[in-house]
């Protein structure tokens, strides 16, 4: 993995997404919370952009940019606020993206990775079931052997990119006389095969306009040439790939939680309170105080967590504490802000809110934050 790379050229970069942000996203985010999704198109603009797949390698298509580049994409959208488009793009680039660099054999990666990195194919990945959410090992979901092909039958559900999706990373058992653990299997699944349905479009508390949807297989046939990586070995790989999810889920609340705080500081120094500025009381500035010291300091572990992943060191134990620390610290920081702006903070019509509501989901998805404890236990005492 490199991570040879002129630092000007990273701020380059991300200033052309402040200005994709501006122009492409800003005008109708709101328009997009409100209807719930955000349209197919903008999947082609990300494309167009060179926002997709970035650290991809080039002769898979994609750009071949530093893992870093990847994770300041993610950084300022986080910043401006627009998780609901960035949590779709991070499943599609940095968790789908790589099974298949990693995993997937060359006939894969040739057919889906060009168009994935120009948005002309959107990938998604279902491991979640309605019965098994982070005990993956739970999963129901079957691919039996029929001939040359796999049959698949079951569901998932809260699936990233589940209706603009073209193709889905699916996980499935294919050994049931072992633990789920030794007899999953992935099938890439495209979603014109017979006997794939789209569900409906979830309604969520927060990330309005991300796409989460319920996906159902029945009797759902797969050549097995669509199988990601060997037999019944699909639980490594899910397991190997969550490290970059995690990772990234870090940068995305360090990010966000940055974007708060700077909306806050911004409110305290204009609003009044007592005939003075909010920002000149000493709740407001301790408070303040203590949530940018919260920030810098996950600020730092995550980026020592970044130098680990691009040498190849980073270890389970270090990527759960990132994952579970950093969104944690998200969700005191945006309480802690929306405290600040009173009763305007609960008014839908104030970012600030959409900050508190949309960061509740990071303390889940990836693995949620009990998980992420049992894992660190685990490496503490092994």
């Amino acid at each position: 993995m490199s991570n040879d790379y002129d630092s000007s050229d990273v701020e380059l970069f991300r200033d052309n997404v402040r200005r994709f942000l501006a122009e492409h996203i800003a005008p109708d985010y709101q328009q997009w919370e409100t209807a719930g999704i955000t349209p197919r198109g903008l999947w082609n603009k990300l494309g167009e952009a060179g926002f997709l797949c970035v650290d991809v390698p080039e002769e898979h298509g994609g750009s071949g940019a530093p893992f870093i580049f990847s994770m300041a994409l993610l950084e300022e959208f986080g910043r401006a606020g627009f998780p609901s488009v960035s949590g779709g793009m991070a499943v599609h680039s940095d968790v789908v993206a790589h099974y298949l660099v990693n995993c997937g054999s060359d006939q894969q990666r040739q057919h889906y990775l060009p168009k994935m990195a120009t948005g002309e194919l959107v990938g998604a990945i279902a491991m979640t079931e309605p019965g098994a959410g982070s005990d993956l090992q739970s999963i129901i979901t079957s691919a039996e052997e029929d001939g040359d092909h796999y049959i698949i039958n079951g569901s998932k559900t809260f699936i990233s990119n589940g209706q603009h999706c073209d193709f889905v990373v699916v996980a499935a058992r294919t050994n049931k006389a072992v633990a789920g653990a030794k007899g999953t299997s992935l099938f890439i699944v495209d979603c014109s095969n017979p006997g794939f349905q789209r569900g409906r479009n979830l309604e969520k508390i927060g990330l309005h306009a991300a796409d989460t949807s319920e996906l159902f297989f029945t009797d759902m046939r797969v050549p097995k040439s669509a199988m990601l990586g060997q037999p019944d070995r699909g639980f490594v790989v899910l397991m190997s790939e969550l490290q970059r999810e995690r990772l990234s889920l870090g940068f995305i609340a360090v990010s966000a939680a940055e974007g708060t705080l700077a909306l806050t500081i911004d409110y305290v120094k204009e609003r009044k309170a007592f005939g003075k500025p909010l920002g000149d009381l000493q709740n407001t500035r301790f408070r303040l105080a203590e949530m940018q010291m919260d920030v810098r300091l996950h600020r730092a572990f995550v980026n020592e967590c970044m130098a680990s992943y691009e040498k190849g060191e980073l270890d389970v134990g270090s990527v759960s504490m990132v994952k579970l620390g950093c969104t944690e610290m998200q969700g005191r920081v945006a309480d802690g802000c929306l405290q600040m702006f009173g009763g305007y903070g609960y008014m839908a019509e104030y970012p600030i809110s959409r900050a508190y509501t949309d960061a509740r989901a990071q303390r889940i998805y990836g693995g949620t934050s009990e998980i992420m404890k049992e894992l660190i236990s685990r490496e503490i005492l092994r």
